[in-house]
């Protein structure tokens, strides 16, 4: 009897002894770390300030699919394939993110403008490029076009888009001088400049806003055949441009 007992504890000490195999099934097999690779993997090519870009680039991606009121700052996130906090560590908040791509939008409007003015060739046809341009940018971005214009939502306070905005303020200011063959200085308005400014204003986004609205779509209907709303605005536009510039 002491002979098989001493043989069982031979026999369990040998058992544990010997290492345990660890099945693929196991807790301590599932990748768990390698999804946590993966996540590092996904924000790799963000680094060194690339993240803040790319957050941009998302965030105007989600304006233009999902509307303003799809733009969050998750939604953001989940467009980038970052982090949920990544947006709030480089914004702030949603209003310090919407004021950065409206700046964005800003810059790429005034671009569009200066680009279409600069290849005009007579005084008429630069006084008809801006507000074309200016209606064919909100055609081709209407989510980022109809932020720049809520107020509500943007923080001027934030040197990016104040300078931005107060350029295509400029720009346009400079237009109306050279129709009006005077300087116009930004900063300070006689009345007849700020009501020539407001006029041209008023007339361009109106004209923008109920074409995004398909508003035009009755007037349009009774013009003749294949006329476009490019050949609308063209003509309200000549009919005050060509007193300014005959011929």
């Amino acid at each position: 009897m002491t002979s098989y007992n001493n043989f069982m504890a031979k026999t369990e000490t040998a058992r544990r002894s010997r290492p345990r195999k660890t099945s693929s099934s196991t807790p301590a097999a599932r990748p768990r770390p390698a999804r946590a690779a993966g996540r590092a993997k996904a924000e790799a090519p963000y680094h060194h300030g690339a993240l803040r870009e790319a957050l941009l680039v998302a965030a105007e991606t989600v304006l233009e699919r999902d509307g303003l009121a799809g733009l969050t700052l998750r939604a953001v996130a989940r467009e980038a394939g970052v982090s949920h906090a990544a947006p709030t560590h480089h914004f702030g908040d949603l209003t310090g993110l919407v004021s950065e791509l409206a700046a964005i939008g800003f810059r790429q409007f005034n671009a569009a403008m200066a680009a279409s003015c600069n290849a005009a060739m007579t005084p008429l046809e630069r006084a008809l490029a801006r507000p074309k341009a200016y209606v064919a940018y909100a055609q081709a971005h209407p989510g980022m076009y109809g932020l720049m214009f809520r107020t509500e939502r943007l923080d001027y306070s934030r040197p990016s888009l104040h300078e931005a905005a107060e350029a295509s303020f400029s720009g346009l200011a400079n237009a109306i001088g050279a129709m009006r063959r005077e300087p116009i200085s930004g900063k300070a308005l006689t009345l007849e400049q700020a009501a020539a400014i407001a006029r041209a204003w008023s007339m361009v986004h109106g004209f923008t806003m109920l074409l995004l609205d398909g508003r035009l779509g009755d007037i349009l209907e009774r013009l003749p055949e294949g006329t476009t709303a490019e050949q609308l605005l063209e003509g309200m536009l000549k009919s005050m441009a060509t007193a300014k510039f005959p011929g």
